[in-house]
């Protein structure tokens, strides 16, 4: 909307350029995905600091929000003023787990076709991922929200956002930021779960199987970028706790394993 473009024109693009990259497999996936991510991520987090020094006399007001409302009968979650704890909870874990993948064991999947000496050095740079995209990214985005007040405006998800920076930068430049942010940051999501799905499809099917597992996930980018987002978001839930159940089942049960490598690696060091 931002850039006045159609939504089916936005589907084809994203389609054809992921198509473009997955042909590729892991290696062109990492190269894209490797230049892309710390660019919207350094972006991103210069707009969200710009937001809070522009405001910065809002900082204390927004500690005290934070605490205030975290402890309270209500809190200040969905874009409106008066959402319960429970709604709060719901929808932070939903969210959470959406962005980080804490418990889904998708994100190992990436860090298996990582080149390393020992796993357990993979393990550290992979939990990484949850303390960036989470306490870092996501906090700068809930203090600009609260800082600008907009949070009680009535508007959800990425609109919210948008708001924020709009509200707490000069001229459009923050609604432009947003936009390009969530550009970058959908393409690069689509790009590593199309891996994901990839090993997924081989190990149920075979190497026969990609090929068309291929083309049907470009299918499903351009669809998914007309599709309402209510049913993007209820679809999303619903499989992201279907992943997280029997994942956690297997967490316990190799806790042990855990363990007992990250025993070893650091008594290794020392």
């Amino acid at each position: 909307a931002t850039f006045s473009v159609p939504s089916w024109a936005t589907g084809l693009a994203l389609m054809m350029f992921t198509a473009l990259v997955i042909i590729g497999g892991i290696k062109s996936i990492g190269r894209v995905t490797s230049f892309i991510v710390p660019i919207m991520i350094v972006f991103y987090m210069l707009g969200a600091i710009g937001v809070l020094l522009l405001n910065i006399s809002a900082i204390p007001d927004i500690m005290r929000l934070v605490f205030t409302h975290a402890f309270s009968p209500t809190a200040a979650a969905g874009g409106f003023a008066g959402a319960t704890i429970r709604m709060a909870v719901q929808m932070g874990v939903a969210r959470g787990v959406f962005s980080n993948e804490s418990g889904l064991g998708s994100a190992g999947i990436a860090a298996a076709a990582a080149q390393t000496r020992d796993p357990v050095t993979q393990a550290l740079v992979s939990m990484t991922q949850t303390f960036i995209d989470t306490l870092v990214i996501c906090s700068l985005t809930g203090f600009a929200i609260i800082g600008t007040g907009v949070w009680s405006s009535g508007v959800n998800g990425a609109p919210l956002t948008a708001a924020a920076f709009s509200a707490g930068l000069p001229g459009e430049m923050g609604g432009m930021i947003v936009a390009l942010g969530l550009v970058l940051f959908a393409y690069s999501t689509v790009l590593g779960w199309s891996y994901y799905g990839e090993k997924s499809i081989v190990y149920l099917l075979g190497d026969r199987a990609v090929i068309p597992y291929r083309i049907v996930f470009c299918l499903f980018v351009g669809v998914g970028a007309v599709t309402q987002l209510d049913l993007v978001w209820t679809f999303s839930d619903l499989t992201n706790g279907l992943m997280a159940a029997p994942n956690l089942i297997a967490l316990i049960g190799l806790s042990g394993v855990v363990v007992a490598e990250t025993n070893r690696y650091f008594s290794n060091r020392g």
